[in-house]
This record gives C-alpha cells, structure tokens and sequence, in this order.
C-alpha cells in the first residue's frame, strides 16, 4: 500500500481524513464484534449439547453403619471414642501420664 504524503495535507484535510478514519473503524469493528459474539454464542449451544448428556448424576452416598463407642473418659463420662480416627485429647493425654487404653474400655452389655 503507498502511503500517503499527510505533510502536504491541510488542517481540513487532515481532519476530514481523521472523520473518515473513525468512521471506517467503527464500522469494522461493529461487524467484527457482531461476529465473535455470534461465534460465541455457537460454542456455547455446541457446549451445553455435548456437557447435558454426559454428565452422570451423583451417585447417592452410601450409608454406614453407626459406630459404638469404645472408650469412655471417667472424669467426663459422655466423652467417649469409637477407636476410629484420631485419639482425642483426653485420652492422649491420659495415655502419655501411664495409663493403658483398657482403662478406659466400656464394658460390653
């Protein structure tokens, strides 16, 4: 493309040029925009039709059977552990004075 020689151009010129300008870029750009948004919007449609069916739906949780305890603080009776997961800090606490973890067994019945 040959470039125009502006430094001969008027300040009308120039300014007349300027509105041109502006205005073919605002026309390109409106019809630019107009097509992005309509390639948006396809892959949005094309998106939502392959993500509906094969999302599964959520298994539901299974149940579990309740856990009884097994230990029992005697300083605060309903205070107890099933023997499951971490010791509570009673019981660590008792543990690390010397005391054995039967001490603290519920007695069956």
């Amino acid at each position: 493309m040959k470039k125009p020689n502006l430094e001969g151009l008027s300040l009308d010129e120039l300014w007349q040029l300027h509105e041109e300008l502006n205005r073919l870029l605002s026309v390109r750009l409106t019809a630019e925009k107009r097509a992005l948004e309509t390639r948006l919007a396809q892959l949005r449609r094309e998106n939502e039709a392959a993500s509906a069916p094969a999302e599964p739906s959520p298994r539901p949780r299974r149940p579990y059977p309740r856990v009884h305890p097994k230990y029992r603080n005697p300083n605060l009776p309903h205070e107890t552990w099933s023997g499951r997961g971490k010791q509570p800090k009673w019981l660590a606490a008792a543990l690390r004075t010397g005391r054995s973890i039967e001490d603290f067994l519920i007695p069956n019945g």
